[in-house]
């Protein structure tokens, strides 16, 4: 069995593998790279193979940095089954759509700077027509449930606990005599969370790849998420100021919409109007209400004996760009939420745009900002910033509670690492910057002396 490392290789973006077991080419992720814009442009319009010699992809959550490009693999002549679960399938066939349409948008732009120069335009990344036609490539799973991929491989998706529908890919190899199981740890949940369920430990693992986003530092204790939210929210309200979060829409809105629900209902919030504005949010939060089997005991209860725990009075769901606009002429405070959350496309630009140069205003962030993006100049201080081409003071207050994240610190990792049972011989660690990766390999090396454990580098090539 060969591995090619294609993407989220010491970066956390673009996750992509290229397996080689008996004979057959299976794919595993196939997302978006993200990040400076000419290699972006390059990495996610070229494959470093040939679509059609691909047998079949193996996807384990919908997140865009690991099914964004399937649309793209598809044009360009895959035509084999797509693995996930139910969820995942749900969610992706939204955030494709919804990655298509951006796709346009900044082909429109950047065509329109290139026409001023006398250049031609350019091609969009894919189209909503392929977005469509790739998740007609899908084949759904559930948890648990084991499946044949092709000659000696077998898969089964088992609950990660990152976002609705994750899964940790198990496969089961027969190869020249010898069975082995090897694990792609997808991205891993924290725990304890609050609307999923928790990692499933799993056993008899003889190879693990695991992700290392945060793999050399430690979140801010989970405890105090709801009371640090609380607490900078009533501070800017108390300002009349307006707070912004830009928000992943799958996974960090619903949770950042159930928490502040939970703190309206215990009284430590107002009632201020509370948007949701990014039609891809509003249609991944009713799908979270279609999956209810992905979610823990507490928030089961909660659906089922009180109300809808993504929705109250004071919160309104936005799919319209017209609506979206008249936000712009609210005067009193309120809080908004929108997509993306590394601010790099949606319409939290917008907004950032019209509201970070106000002193009274907050702008949070709930989820990991990857280098380059506007959001991590936005964290690392960086004033101006540029937004749709023009620099904007940033008077706002920026403040960022890593204690929303949705995957595990380096104690959590440690934790689910321990609890997977075997006799683990190779450990590649990858979807982590250069730094987080390097510091958790060194945390695997005291953990599991016995195993070989490397940080794969782009385009690098393992055998098992």
């Amino acid at each position: 069995m060969r591995i090619h490392f294609l993407g989220a290789a010491r970066t956390t973006t673009g996750s992509m593998y290229l397996l080689e077991v008996n004979g057959p080419k299976y794919l595993l992720e196939c997302g978006l790279f993200q990040g400076r814009r000419g290699e972006s442009i390059e990495r996610n319009r070229n494959f470093p193979f040939d679509p059609n010699t691909i047998d079949a992809v193996v996807l384990s959550h919908a997140h865009i940095d690991h099914c964004g490009n399937l649309p793209n693999l598809c044009r360009q002549g895959f035509a084999g089954n797509i693995y996930c679960t139910f969820a995942t399938r749900d969610l992706a066939s939204v955030m494709l759509e919804d990655s298509a349409e951006i796709q346009r948008d900044d082909a429109a732009f950047v065509s329109k700077k290139r026409a001023k120069r006398g250049l031609p335009p350019v091609e969009p990344l894919y189209t909503s027509t392929d977005a469509e036609r790739a998740v007609r490539q899908f084949v759904t799973l559930n948890y648990d449930r084991p499946f044949p991929l092709g000659n000696g491989v077998s898969v089964t998706f088992c609950d990660a606990g990152h976002i609705l529908g994750s899964a940790q890919v198990v496969f089961d190899i027969r190869e020249d005599g010898r069975k082995f199981r090897f694990l792609f740890s997808g991205d891993v949940g924290r725990g304890n969370d609050d609307i999923l369920r928790d990692p499933v430990p799993l056993e008899a693992v003889d190879y693990l790849q695991v992700e290392s986003t945060y793999g050399g530092r430690d979140h801010a204790p989970k405890v105090n998420a709801h009371e640090q939210v609380a607490q900078v929210v009533r501070e800017t309200l108390a300002k009349k100021g307006k707070i912004i979060i830009p928000s992943f829409s799958v996974g960090r809105t619903q949770q950042i919409v159930y928490t502040l629900h939970q703190l309206t209902l215990a009284g430590q919030l107002p009632r201020v109007p509370i948007f949701v504005d990014s039609p891809l949010s509003v249609n991944a939060t009713e799908i979270y209400r279609l999956h209810p089997e992905c979610f823990n005991d507490s928030i089961y209860k909660f659906l089922r004996e009180k109300e809808n725990p993504f929705g109250m009075e004071n919160l309104t769901y936005i799919r319209e760009v017209a609506h979206s606009m008249k936000l712009n002429e609210l005067r009193e405070p309120a809080i908004i939420i929108s997509a993306s959350g590394m601010a790099e496309a949606g319409r939290i630009r917008h907004h950032l745009a019209n509201h970070i140069g106000n002193p009274a205003n907050l702008v949070l962030f709930i989820g990991y900002c990857a280098e380059h993006t506007l959001g991590a100049q936005i964290l690392s201080g960086q004033n101006p910033v540029n937004i749709f081409g023009e620099p904007h003071e940033v008077r706002a207050r920026i403040v960022s509670l890593d204690s929303f994240s949705g995957h595990a610190d380096r104690t959590e990792l440690r934790r689910y690492v321990e609890r997977i049972d075997g006799n683990i011989k190779g450990i590649s660690v990858i979807h982590g910057e250069e730094a987080q990766a390097l510091a958790f390999a060194e945390t695997l090396r005291a953990m599991k002396p016995k195993a070989d454990v490397v940080v794969p580098e782009y385009k690098q090539v393992i055998e098992l």
